[in-house]
């Protein structure tokens, strides 16, 4: 009887335990403890580069406008910088003169999309139809092999991640946005590019004319501060 009793309670023992470790893990995954591990993404953009390397990135997303690249180009040359260009694809029919200057200079060319559309309302296929012809445009007009990808307005859903990963693109979203296309004041942008910095902040700027005047600024002060000027595909790896 007294061995009935000791393998009952044992038992009972091993039972209870049981359940309470799925209570925690049930409580957990709806609390979002666990949730990650079963309702995660497969696919995710990147918001910052390498945390373990001094190396920041600025990238300059373009859909309109030339007048101020030329400025920006010579202020990264000065600073011995490299940048990265995520181009609109039809932009880049209007001014593949310009991109090749880019590309001459060593800087970087990502994907931006085609007509700058809200990628997470899109379809797979409208998806891949934006991304696939600014690659081709790029890949014929200047022999360049694109691996980044930058969502237009940062819009994006699954079928875009999903889309991205099938062309072998890393998505990349951004660390600080200066918000230039917006904002005009100097001293606003700046602060914005240079606020809590850390190895691989991934800096959104635009062709604007304030950003080309204080780029330069905002060079010195991460070279000050022993932080590397890097592509953002070299930033991420």
């Amino acid at each position: 009887m007294r061995k009935i009793s000791e393998k009952f309670f044992r038992r009972y023992i091993v039972n209870g335990a049981i359940i309470f470790m799925f209570a925690i893990l049930f409580s957990l995954t709806y609390i979002g403890g666990v949730s990650a591990v079963f309702s995660s993404n497969e696919y995710s953009p990147y918001y910052y580069g390498n945390r373990e390397k001094n190396n920041v990135s600025v990238m300059i997303n373009i859909y309109m406008g030339t007048e101020y690249i030329d400025s920006i180009l010579n202020t990264l040359n000065e600073y011995n910088a490299k940048a990265t260009f995520f181009v609109g694809g039809c932009w880049v029919v209007k001014n593949s003169e310009v991109v090749q200057k880019i590309i001459d200079n060593g800087h970087e060319i990502g994907n931006h999309g085609y007509f700058h559309k809200d990628h997470k309302m899109l379809s797979l296929e409208k998806n891949k139809s934006e991304m696939e012809l600014t690659h081709k445009v790029v890949k014929e007009l200047f022999d360049y092999d694109i691996k980044l990808f930058a969502p237009p307005s940062g819009s994006f859903g699954q079928n875009t991640l999903k889309v991205a990963q099938s062309m072998g693109y890393k998505t990349i979203m951004w660390t600080k946005d200066t918000i230039d296309w917006r904002d005009q004041d100097e001293n606003v942008l700046y602060q914005r590019a240079i606020n809590k910095p850390k190895g691989g902040d991934l800096i959104l700027m635009h062709p604007t004319l304030s950003t080309s005047k204080i780029l330069g600024k905002v060079l010195a002060f991460y070279q000050k501060e022993g932080y590397n000027l890097t592509t953002v595909y070299e930033n991420i790896l």
